[in-house]
């Protein structure tokens, strides 16, 4: 049995916590819900929410679709989001990802100067050939990609005070160009936006870095000439502190974002198994990975496909698709074109990669 208890009521407002378990409550708009006393009628509530949570007697679980998740959004329901992001979030901006065969980013260093693909990331060889890593740097220059749908969907979590916290894999910045606070982002491998003397440890200039990555020179420490590396996350190498605010984020979220990632690099990968098993999580992906695919929850959704598509039908779920346009716009200066089924998108510079 669960109980419903009505609080705060006034002006026709007021909130409704629906106790499922001990110590675990889900808050729901007043206007909602209907209440009966001593169990002469059924608890009653929206369409949407009840076909989350169940109505009647019926024992039987229904799983989830994204028309739910936008249900519960819109109900209240879901207001700590915790998103996760990786390189699929930034393609549609025209940066490849590192994956995908024959279009990601490390299909283009079998030809290079590399032992394998992955070396470029990895310290011992930065150190040893940094030349490798700053070609790559270069085409990452800030300014050379722009945020999409999929950033500005985001931002606008947070402008709503949606967003608890999000935890990227990208060290691109379009999250912060789109306009969310570095106090909501965890960017878990580094980002461009420091740099670091690998020999005196000193912090060095960020403009010197790149200057010299521009100018097709190694970065070198302005104090003891030693190579300079920007605060990137190399394989081997400790992740940023502030990713330990997960022991904290990951237990109180009500919802689960995870967006354009193969869940393949650890530990990043295990955060989607962090929260609690009542909390939905909404896996929006080109294909299916990582635990979501082999070890599904109940309250698990899986949207697979093309990831613009996927989140242009959840803000039209939503009925955010006006506020979105409105958001674009207003951070872009542009007229954007809407078209059926890839509202809202904008595509930085192709990568000729």
């Amino acid at each position: 049995m669960c109980s419903v208890i009505l609080s705060g009521v006034g002006g026709g407002g007021g909130w409704l916590t629906l106790h499922h378990l001990p110590g675990l409550a889900w808050q729901f708009p007043a206007r909602s819900f209907s209440v009966s006393i001593a169990g002469r009628t059924p608890v009653s509530s929206s369409a949407g929410v009840s076909s989350v949570f169940g109505s009647g007697g019926s024992s039987k679980k229904e799983k989830l679709v994204l028309q739910d998740i936008a249900e519960l959004i819109q109900a209240g329901a879901c207001q700590r989001v915790v998103v996760m992001v990786g390189a699929g979030i930034s393609t549609p901006s025209g940066i490849p990802d590192f994956r995908s065969p024959g279009t990601g980013f490390y299909s283009s260093f079998q030809h290079a100067d590399v032992p394998y693909p992955e070396a470029i990331f990895e310290l011992s060889f930065f150190l040893h050939n940094p030349k490798p890593f700053c070609t790559w740097a270069k085409e990452m220059y800030p300014g050379n990609y722009r945020p999409n749908i999929i950033h500005y969907f985001l931002r606008l979590l947070h402008d709503k005070g949606l967003l608890l916290r999000l935890y990227t894999q990208n060290i691109d910045g379009l999250e912060r160009g789109s306009g969310i606070p570095g106090s909501k982002l965890v960017e878990a491998h580094g980002s461009f936006a420091s740099a670091t003397c690998t020999v005196c440890r000193g912090t060095s200039p960020v403009e010197d870095f790149w200057a010299a990555v521009m100018g097709d020179r190694v970065p070198c420490c302005a104090v003891c000439t030693g190579l300079v590396k920007p605060d990137v996350v190399f394989f081997g190498e400790a992740l940023p502190q502030r990713f330990l605010l997960h022991v904290v984020d990951f237990p109180t979220a009500d919802l689960l974002l995870i967006l354009g990632t193969s869940l393949q690099v650890e530990p990043f990968a295990s955060l989607s198994e962090a929260v609690r098993s009542s909390v939905p999580r909404v896996f929006m992906n080109k294909e299916a990975a990582g635990p979501l695919s082999w070890r599904p929850r109940s309250r698990d959704v899986l949207q697979l496909g093309d990831l613009v598509d996927s989140v242009g039908r959840l803000v039209e779920l939503l009925g955010w698709s006006e506020e979105l346009t409105d958001l674009i716009q207003r951070e872009t200066g542009k007229s954007l074109h809407r078209c059926h089924s890839r509202p809202f998108v904008q595509s930085g510079p192709q990568a000729e990669m």
